[in-house]
Parts: C-alpha cells; sequence; structure tokens
C-alpha cells in the first residue's frame, strides 16, 4: 500500500462504542465524571480499538534514528556521532527510556532511518533512506518522495507491531540537531514566532542559541515551506526522524492502535501528520509538556493538555513511557471498580 491508500482508509473512533463506554462508565459507584480526564481517556481507547473492554497491556515505543544535515552548522552542542552511539545504546538497555520503558513493561522498537554511519546491530531495524538529511539552510531537506517514504516506513512499523499484538504504542526519537528541525516544522504549521518557538536544545550557550535561531528563519525563508502542505513541511524543514514519526501516527490511525506522542519533536511530527490528515487527531494521546517552549505552541495548535508537566526535555520516547501508565491506570479502573450496584449504595446525583 501507499501513503494515499493509507490516508483513504482512516476512519474515525467507534462512536457507538464511546457512548457505550459511557454507560458504563456512568454506572460505576463513582461520582459522575470524577475521574475527569481518565474517563475521556478511557472513552477514547475504547472507540479506538472498537472495543468496550480493550486491552492495553502489550506495550512498545517506536524510536525513529536519522542524522541532520543541519548540525553541520553547528545548532547542537553534541557532535553528530552521538547519534549513532546512543542509537546502539538503546539496543544494551542503558539508556534513561530502557530505564523507564522497562518500569512500564513496554518494548523498544529501534528503526534506523536515516543515521549517518554504516549500522550492523541485533536490535536496529535498518530502513535508512540515506546517511542524514541535506542542510535545510542551504535547501530542502529532502525530495518529497523521501518524504512520503519515510512516513510510509513509520506506517509500517505500526502495521507490523499490531501484528504481533501490541495494542499501545510511544513515539521516541534520536538525532542530534533535531529540535533545530523540529522548530522549523513548529514554525511553519503553526506560523509561530521563532524567539518562542526554538528552544536551548541540548544545552547551547546564549551565543549557540541565538545563531540556532537564525538557523531555523534562514532554513524557512530559502525553503518557504507550504504552512497549508504536511508533507511539503517534513521535506523542506524537518528530518527523517519526524517524518518517520508522522508516519507512526499516521499509522495508529489507520490501523487503529492508541499512540502515545512524547516531547517536542514527537509533537513536531504529531502537527504534521494531523495536518496530512485531520482524523489522526483522535488517535493521539498526549504524554508530557515538554520543557522546550515550542512545545507550548504544539499543544495549542493540537487543541490538547499534557497529561504530565515534568520538565523533561530528554527525548527518545521517555515522556511516552510514562504516560504509559497513566494510559493503563485509567484502563484498570475502569475495567475493576464496582457498579452502584455491586456497592449496595444508589448512584450519586449530581449537585446543580
Amino acid at each position: 500500500m501507499n501513503l494515499r491508500d493509507y490516508l483513504k482508509g482512516i476512519k474515525l473512533p467507534d462512536d457507538e462504542i464511546m457512548k457505550r463506554a459511557q454507560e458504563k462508565l456512568g454506572n460505576m459507584a463513582i461520582p459522575i465524571g470524577s475521574l475527569g480526564e481518565l474517563e475521556v481517556i478511557v472513552r477514547r481507547v475504547c472507540g479506538i480499538t472498537g472495543s468496550i473492554l480493550p486491552s492495553v497491556d502489550k506495550k512498545c515505543i517506536i524510536i525513529m534514528c536519522a542524522d541532520n544535515g543541519v548540525t553541520d552548522k553547528g545548532v547542537s552542542s553534541c557532535p553528530k556521532d552521538v547519534t549513532k552511539q546512543v542509537s546502539i545504546n538503546f539496543t544494551r538497555g542503558i539508556t534513561t527510556v530502557n530505564s523507564l520503558s522497562d518500569h512500564a513493561g513496554a518494548d523498544l522498537h529501534v528503526v534506523d532511518v536515516g543515521i549517518d554511519a554504516d549500522i550492523d546491530v541485533p536490535g536496529i531495524i535498518n530502513k535508512k533512506l540515506r546517511k542524514g538529511t541535506w542542510d535545510i539552510t542551504e535547501g530542502p531537506a529532502m525530495t518529497r518522495e523521501e518524504a512520503v517514504r519515510i512516513i510510509e516506513t513509520g506506517i509500517e512499523a505500526v502495521g507490523e507491531l499490531k501484528a504481533r499484538g501490541y495494542n499501545l504504542l510511544g513515539t521516541g526519537e534520536m538525532g542530534i540537531g533535531n529540535t533545530t528541525t523540529s522548530s522549523a516544522v513548529v514554525a511553519a504549521i503553526t506560523g509561530g514566532d521563532i524567539e518562542e518557538l526554538v528552544g536551548r536544545g541540548a544545552g547551547l550557550t546564549k551565543e549557540a542559541f541565538e545563531y540556532k535561531k537564525e538557523v531555523v528563519k534562514t532554513a524557512l525563508q530559502i525553503n518557504g515551506p507550504d504552512s497549508s502542505d504536511g508533507i511539503d513541511i517534513l521535506a523542506k524543514v524537518g528530518g527523517f526522524d519526524i517524518a518517520g514519526l508522522a508516519g507512526v501516527f499516521i499509522g495508529g490511525a489507520y490501523h487503529r492502535v492508541p499512540v502515545l506522542m512524547d516531547g517536542f519533536i514527537s509533537g513536531a511530527a504529531a502537527l504534521a501528520a494531523v495536518l496530512i490528515e485531520p482524523k489522526v487527531k483522535d488517535y493521539i494521546f498526549p504524554s508530557h509538556g515538554s520543557a522546550e517552549p515550542g512545545t507550548r505552541a504544539v499543544f495549542r495548535a493540537l487543541g490538547m493538555k499534557p497529561y504530565l508537566d515534568l520538565g523533561m526535555r530528554l527525548g527518545e520516547g521517555t515522556g511516552a513511557a510514562l504516560g504509559f501508565n497513566i494510559i493503563e491506570a485509567a484502563m484498570a479502573t475502569y475495567r475493576r471498580v464496582g457498579t452502584f450496584d455491586e456497592a449496595n449504595f444508589d448512584k450519586y446525583v449530581p449537585l446543580d
């Protein structure tokens, strides 16, 4: 299948199932609506899966790994080869997302979509299109055809994982320089002020931070991405990692699997995915509010609020790993809490 076919196959969550889930929630022995956002999560998961009692017990974070040509402009305090080493470290079990995903009982699915190195390591799935994108200050990051292919790679990853029984997914990434490309993507979609969107990333000095903002401005001016075309934006100022994650969100919608959005880079990918197909939004769950300033613009554009706000800005899928616990808690409560009859008292009547 190609991207066009996948997009045509996306349907909205099952409204009838969501109504039935609400009826069950309304008969639980608690004041109506007292679980707040947890009840929203329950309804959405039921509608997405088409099941009144869905399982979210097999979880996986898809980590898209790629290098960015703009890194050569000095927009990061880390050297480019960190992308390769951290990606390898995911398979060694020694990174932060390994710790948090293990705690959540989740697996990792590490995909090389464009690391600037030859890697042959068990546990890293080779879907490399080429070794990194082009420098967005000198022209497009990739061709439109490449953007489409990497989006399809993300969709295919979701399909493969669903076939293996995974029923709850999270997004993560590794790519030095990707807060720069994410800032450009978010600015292109939202029209937001660069001064408010660009963050320090991996600890830039004041001078390097000011330079990074100028790099983003230059990339947007040179490439002129079409604010109404998510694929054009990804191709011109994005990265292979962001495009791959956009595909994961689209894949979640097509394959009807809930997907937890991680931080700023995942948020940029989510914005692009929703711009490509608005129905994708109904399949995205916001895990946490990254400390990267552009995250606020992402949430405004998506009309969402994060479940957690812990000042984190690590990426890798760390926020998504924490978010798994919230989704599971909501569904466990929904399954376990007794009805009013079982609890031996009358139904609560809401106060006027």
